[in-house]
C-alpha cells in the first residue's frame, strides 16, 4: 500500500531516485514507526510522514518522523553517532538500500516554558534527549552520560527550583524573528558559535516567553536525562516535573543570553 512520506529533494539526492520511489510507493518503508523527533508511535499509511536521512563521513540512516514535528531533510551528525546508534539497534533495524537502516536515533528535544522564581517570570527552555546519550567515541557501554558531559561544559546541578542558574559564557540562545533556531556553544579554539542544539525548522514560543526573554536578554535552560521530564502539556505540570527531577539529582541548569530578538 502507498505510504503518505514525504521524501524532500535533498534525500532523494542523497538516496537516489530508485530508492525514494520504492518508499513512495511503499516497499521498504514501514507502516508504523517511532517518530525519530518526539518519539512517539507513527503510521505512515494514515498520518503524513517525512523520511529523516541521518548522515555521517561513511554511514547514511534513514529514519522517519511525523510531517507534523519536522520537515523530510538531510541532517549532518558526527559518525561516532551514526555508528553508536545502528550497533543500538536490537530487532528493529530495516535495511532501506546499501549502507542505510532505521535505528533507534536518539535526539535533543526542547520544550520552553515560564518558570516563577522569586516572584518573577523567567523564559526557560528544557532539554531532555529521546534516549540514553553515549559519550562521543564509545559504544555506550558506559551508560547514560548526557549529565556528566553537560557538568563538564560548566552546567551547574540543580536540587531546588528556588534560584536562577548561573550564567554560562559562551553560551547563547539563538532567537530570530519571534522563533527559536538553536542553543549556541562556544567554538573550538576561540572560534565562531557552533550549534550544539539546532531546531530542524524554527520553533514558535509563546508571547509571553519572548516577552520575558527580551525584557530579561537572558534564557534558562534546564536538562535532565531521558525520561525524567516527559512531555508536559501545562507549565504547572512542567514545573513539577523539573521540581521532581531536581530532588531526584536529575536536573542540571545554566542561564544564557538571548541573541537575536
Amino acid at each position: 500500500m502507498p505510504r503518505m512520506l514525504d521524501v524532500s529533494e535533498d534525500v532523494r539526492a542523497e538516496i537516489g531516485d530508485a530508492e525514494a520511489d520504492r518508499l513512495l510507493v511503499g516497499d521498504n518503508a514501514p507502516g508504523s514507526y517511532d517518530c525519530t523527533s518526539c518519539r512517539t508511535p507513527g503510521d505512515s499509511e494514515q498520518e503524513r510522514t517525512s523520511t529523516v536521512l541521518f548522515v555521517g563521513d561513511e554511514t547514511a540512516v534513514l529514519a522517519f518522523a511525523h510531517a507534523t514535528c519536522i520537515p523530510s531533510q538531510v541532517v549532518q551528525v558526527a559518525e561516532e553517532q551514526l555508528q553508536g546508534a545502528v550497533r543500538s539497534i536490537t530487532g528493529s533495524e530495516q535495511e532501506v538500500g546499501p549502507g542505510l537502516s532505521v535505528p533507534e536515533q536518539a535526539v535533543l528535544g526542547i520544550t520552553s516554558g515560564l518558570v516563577l522564581i522569586d516572584d518573577e517570570l523567567h523564559p526557560a527552555l528544557v532539554v531532555e534527549p529521546t534516549g540514553a546519550i553515549a559519550r562521543p567515541g564509545t559504544d555506550g557501554s558506559g551508560g547514560d552520560e548526557f549529565l556528566q558531559l553537560l557538568l563538564e561544559q560548566n552546567f551547574r546541578p540543580v536540587h531546588r527550583m528556588d534560584q536562577v542558574p548561573e550564567v554560562l559564557h559562551g553560551w547563547s540562545i539563538l532567537l530570530a524573528m519571534g522563533q527559536l533556531h538553536a542553543v549556541l556553544q562556544p567554538g573550538t579554539g576561540g572560534g565562531a558559535p557552533v550549534a550544539w542544539w539546532q531546531a530542524h525548522a524554527p520553533l514558535q514560543v509563546t508571547e509571553g516567553w519572548r516577552t520575558a526573554a527580551n525584557k530579561s536578554q537572558t534564557v534558562l535552560v534546564y536538562a535532565a536525562p531521558a525520561g525524567s521530564i516527559g512531555q508536559q502539556p501545562r507549565e504547572d505540570l512542567l514545573r513539577d516535573a523539573l521540581e521532581k527531577a531536581a530532588a531526584g539529582g536529575f536536573l542540571v541548569a545554566a542561564a544564557m543570553p538571548l541573541a537575536g530578538t
